[in-house]
């Protein structure tokens, strides 16, 4: 039975919630006349936040009113549901939004990281319907909140380890294969990459795959970068730059995430999920600048800067993942800096030569209100990466264009003609009722795309 804690299928009366927008307002919506009386007293107008309550003498919390603005925010219903007491709610009045955009909006405001809390969360319910709608919208929230719990837990509980164990979690759930090479096995087989990024960890390195679906079916490939801790290695972070690396296994938080929605949504693709998962970790066996590694594709990196070490996993991950040329390769990472700086927290840049990839990707955005940016593949940029001793170098000297150097880094690993990456943060600030950090920054726009193309 799919569960979440902010969402409910059996509502026994519940408080009825009213959304509407500033132009919705001023033509004077069909309200409830309690609902319109509440809203004249409090001068309400629909601007984005806003938030009305209509007492009810024999209830107690009779009806919500709350203002979505002008629509330019698709999950601002996360504003609310921060704000509002437990109970059980139900959208009487959508102002326009999706309902969909209104529900992803009701559990991301909702959420609660408690693992660590000796109170833990009794967040607000919002009615869902039952059938095939309702159960897609439950396996969702249930994909983002596993995601956010991922990403939101110290590294000291979400090692390569636990990684693992959440993968292999999946693969019982739904009928999956999984295999780990962890270890010196990386070496005898072939990843020689992930081995030397992670071998200075507590815990050894190691590359999962899960296998899924029927052979017959169209190969979709998921790639995720799994840094457990990055300390940045021999070129150590200072420590306001360190203080957030948890996250940075949150391309393989959202690989995963994604991996369990195909399977849980049953699409007819033969799924193949690897996550490389490591600690970059500093000890007397650290990998050091000036280093040469050799890949699993053959090429030579030469290591300018250690604190770029999640490419080096995510090149022999894309290596393996393009051997059985799958139809379609994603993957996702907390690659750069120089993203965040390019598009902030909330837009996630995503590179792909595939232009028709590249216009679904752009419409799955816009339909699932999770914005997603395009940026170029430039090919000028790929003589940044050459090295005088070796076939590339990991890291591009300077600070300009970074994303796109990044990018053009692990394009040298990948062999499939629609391949597409993500740059994203898989964080955030506190904004909207949102409590600050992890975000499932990419997941649904990439979500909606995989639905349109083979479901």
């Amino acid at each position: 039975m799919l569960s979440h804690i902010a969402l409910t299928r059996d509502a026994e009366a519940p408080v009825q919630i009213f959304l509407c927008g500033t132009g919705q307002w001023e033509t004077g919506p069909d309200f409830p006349a309690d609902v319109l009386t509440a809203a004249a007293a409090h001068g309400f107008s629909g601007a984005a936040g806003e938030l009305v309550y209509a007492a009810s003498s024999e209830t107690g919390l009779g009806s919500v009113l709350f203002g979505i603005g002008g629509g330019e925010d698709a999950l601002i219903v996360a504003a609310l549901s921060a704000k509002l007491p437990a109970g059980q709610y139900q959208i009487s009045g959508r102002g326009g939004l999706a309902f969909e955009h209104i529900v992803a909006g009701w559990v991301d405001g909702a959420y609660q990281f408690d693992t660590y809390l000796s109170r833990k969360a009794s967040p607000p319910q919002l009615f869902v319907p039952t059938g095939a709608e309702g159960d897609a919208l439950l396996r969702e929230a249930i994909a983002v909140a596993g995601l956010r719990d991922m990403v939101n837990t110290p590294a000291q509980d979400m090692g390569p380890q636990a990684i693992e164990d959440r993968i292999s979690e999946l693969a019982a759930q739904y009928d999956a294969e999984v295999e780990a090479i962890i270890g010196d096995d990386l070496l005898a087989q072939g990843f020689p990459m992930v081995h030397a990024v992670g071998r200075a960890g507590f815990q050894p390195p190691r590359i999962v795959r899960l296998m899924w679906g029927k052979p017959s079916d169209p190969e979709l490939a998921i790639v995720g970068k799994g840094v457990s801790f990055d300390t940045g290695g021999l070129n150590l972070k200072t420590g306001n730059y360190m203080r957030l690396m948890k996250k940075d296994m949150g391309g393989a938080a959202l690989a995963i995430a994604l991996a369990e929605l195909v399977m849980g949504a049953a699409l007819p693709v033969r799924l193949c999920l690897y996550i490389p998962a490591v600690e970059n970790a500093v000890s007397g066996d650290a990998f050091r600048p000036g280093d040469i590694l050799e890949s699993r594709h053959g090429l030579s990196v030469e290591i300018d800067n250690t604190d770029a070490e999640g490419r080096l996993i995510l090149a022999d991950a894309l290596t393996w993942a393009s051997e059985t040329s799958p139809e379609l390769l994603l993957d996702f990472a907390t690659l750069t800096g120089a993203a965040r700086v390019a598009l902030g927290p909330d837009v996630v840049p995503y590179f792909t030569d595939d232009d028709a990839l590249s216009d679904a990707i752009s419409d799955g955005g816009d339909i699932s209100g999770d914005p997603v940016w395009r940026m170029p593949l430039w090919e000028p940029y790929l003589k940044l990466l050459k090295s005088p001793i070796a076939d590339l170098v990991n890291s591009a000297a300077g600070g300009m264009a970074g994303a796109i150097t990044a990018a053009m880094f692990l394009k040298q690993f990948v062999s499939v003609t629609s391949w597409v990456h993500f740059d994203t943060w898989c964080w955030r600030p506190s904004k909207y009722g949102r409590p600050e950090g992890a975000a499932a920054c990419g997941l649904r726009a990439s979500w909606a795309m995989l639905k349109s193309r083979y479901g």
